[in-house]
C-alpha cells in the first residue's frame, strides 16, 4: 500500500508536465495555421478610369483668336494759334459732344486784328468802288473823245489793281476771324475725352497736343487671323455676307458680345502667315475700352446659320505627347489603346475631333495619368461633358437594401 501512495506521487508531476506540453503544442500549431494563410489574390482588372462615347452632332464651325480693342475714331486735340490758355471746360476721362468747348486761348489779339483787317477791307472796298465809278466816266468821256485812250486805260487797271487789293483785304480779314475761332477749342468728334495736357495759364504754341478724344458708340476689335481662316471667310465677306464675331474680355466667360467682320486685310504677312482682320461691335454701355485684350470668336464664314456634322470630345481625355495629341480609346477587353488624334475648334465646351476617333468609341475623360497603352482598366461609364470637379449627387438606396432596411424596421417595431 505504501508502495502504491509513492508512485502516485511521483506520477502526479509527470501528468501535469505532460498536459502543459500539449497545451504548448496546440498553441503552436494555431500559431502555424494563422502564420500559413493564404493571402487574398489581388483584385480582377486595372485602375479605375472615366469613360465616355465619343459624341457626334451638328456645329457651327468656329475658331478662336486673340485680339486687341482699338477706336473707331482717335482724334488728338491740338492748337491752331498761339496764346495763354484761359480756361479748360471739362472733367478728364468724362464724355464731350462735337462741338463742346474744350479749352479757350486769350482771344483778345485775335479780336483786335479782327477789327483791324475788316477796317482795311472796307477801305480797299472804298477805293475799289471810286476806282469803278471813275472808270465809268471814263468811258463816256471817251467815247466823246474829251479824252485820250491812254489817260482811260490807266483808270482801267488802276480800278483792277483796286479790286485785287480789296480781295486781299478781305482774305485778311477772313483769315483773322478765322484765327479768332481757333481761340476756342472744339471737340470735333462726340466721345471720351483724356485729361488736359496743358493747364491754365500756360502760354501755347501752334499744334501743341491739348488732350485727346476717342468714340465710344462703337468699336473695333482687331485681329490676325490664319490663312484657312482667310480662305475661308475673305470671299464670303468681299460678297457683302455678314460674318459674325464675337469676343470676350479677361473677366469674362465665353463671347457674350457680338458684331460683323468689317474688315479683311489685301494681303497675308509671308513671315507670319497671318492677315489682319477687323471685326466692328456697338458699344452702348461703354463696357468696351480702347486698347483691352479680347478673346476673338469667328464663325466659319458661310454665315451664322451654316452648320456641319462632327465629332466631339472633352478637352481633359486629350493628352500631349510632344507635338502629338492623343486620347485612350478602351476597346472590348477593357485595354487602352493609345490613339493619335488631330483636334479642331471648340464648340460648347467639347473640342471639334478632325481625325482619330470614330462616333462611338469609348475614350478616357478622367484618370489619365493611371493609363499605360495596352494595360487592362476599370472603365465607368460618364456622360462627355463629366465635370470630375463638380460634386457628387446623393446615392441612393437599391431595390434590395431598401427591402432589407424595411424588413428590420418591421422586426424593431414588432
Amino acid at each position: 500500500m505504501k508502495n502504491v501512495q509513492q508512485f502516485s506521487t511521483l506520477l502526479k508531476p509527470l501528468a501535469a508536465s505532460l498536459a502543459l506540453a500539449g497545451l504548448v503544442a496546440v498553441s503552436l500549431a494555431g500559431c502555424d495555421s494563422a502564420n500559413s494563410k493564404v493571402p487574398d489574390a489581388p483584385a480582377a482588372g486595372g485602375p479605375p478610369v472615366s469613360t465616355a462615347a465619343v459624341v457626334e452632332k451638328q456645329i457651327t464651325e468656329t475658331q478662336e483668336f486673340s485680339g486687341r480693342l482699338e477706336a473707331i475714331d482717335r482724334v488728338e486735340i491740338r492748337s491752331r494759334v498761339n496764346g495763354f490758355i484761359t480756361s479748360v471746360n471739362f472733367k478728364p476721362g468724362s464724355e464731350v459732344k462735337k462741338g463742346d468747348v474744350l479749352f479757350v486761348i486769350d482771344p483778345r489779339p485775335y479780336q483786335a486784328e479782327v477789327e483791324r483787317t475788316e477796317g482795311a477791307a472796307a477801305s480797299a472796298r472804298a477805293k475799289a468802288g471810286l476806282a469803278k465809278l471813275e472808270l465809268t466816266r471814263s468811258e463816256k468821256l471817251l467815247a466823246e473823245k474829251a479824252i485820250a485812250q491812254r489817260e482811260y486805260d490807266e483808270k482801267a487797271a488802276d480800278m483792277k489793281g483796286l479790286e485785287a487789293d480789296a480781295r486781299a483785304a478781305q482774305a485778311s480779314y477772313d483769315a483773322a476771324k478765322l484765327n479768332l475761332s481757333y481761340t476756342r477749342v472744339e471737340s470735333p468728334i462726340s466721345g471720351r475725352v483724356s485729361k488736359a495736357e496743358i493747364t491754365v495759364g500756360n502760354l501755347i504754341d501752334a499744334t501743341a497736343i491739348l488732350t485727346s478724344v476717342v468714340s465710344t458708340d462703337r468699336i473695333y476689335a482687331s485681329f490676325d487671323g490664319d490663312e484657312d481662316t482667310y480662305l475661308r471667310v475673305a470671299g464670303t465677306a468681299q460678297k457683302g455676307t455678314p460674318v459674325t464675331v464675337k469676343i470676350g474680355l479677361a473677366n469674362e466667360t465665353g463671347f457674350p458680345h457680338e458684331g460683323k467682320l468689317e474688315f479683311v486685310d489685301n494681303r497675308l504677312d509671308p513671315a507670319t502667315g497671318s492677315v489682319r482682320m477687323r471685326a466692328t461691335f456697338a458699344n452702348t454701355d461703354r463696357e468696351l475700352v480702347p486698347g483691352l485684350f479680347a478673346r476673338v470668336q469667328l464663325d466659319g464664314g458661310n454665315g451664322p446659320k451654316a452648320q456641319s456634322t462632327a465629332l466631339l470630345i472633352s478637352d481633359r481625355a486629350v493628352g500631349t505627347d510632344q507635338s502629338r495629341k492623343f486620347v485612350y480609346v478602351i476597346g472590348a477587353d477593357n485595354k487602352a489603346e493609345y490613339r493619335a488624334v488631330k483636334l479642331g475648334p471648340n464648340s460648347d465646351g467639347l473640342r471639334v475631333v478632325r481625325e482619330g476617333l470614330k462616333v462611338g468609341e469609348k475614350i478616357v475623360v478622367n484618370g489619365l495619368q493611371r493609363v499605360r497603352p495596352g494595360a487592362a482598366v476599370t472603365p465607368q461609364l460618364v456622360a462627355m461633358d463629366f465635370d470630375p470637379t463638380a460634386p457628387a449627387a446623393p446615392a441612393k438606396p437599391e431595390a434590395k437594401d431598401a427591402k432589407i432596411a424595411a424588413k428590420a424596421a418591421s422586426t424593431t417595431k414588432e
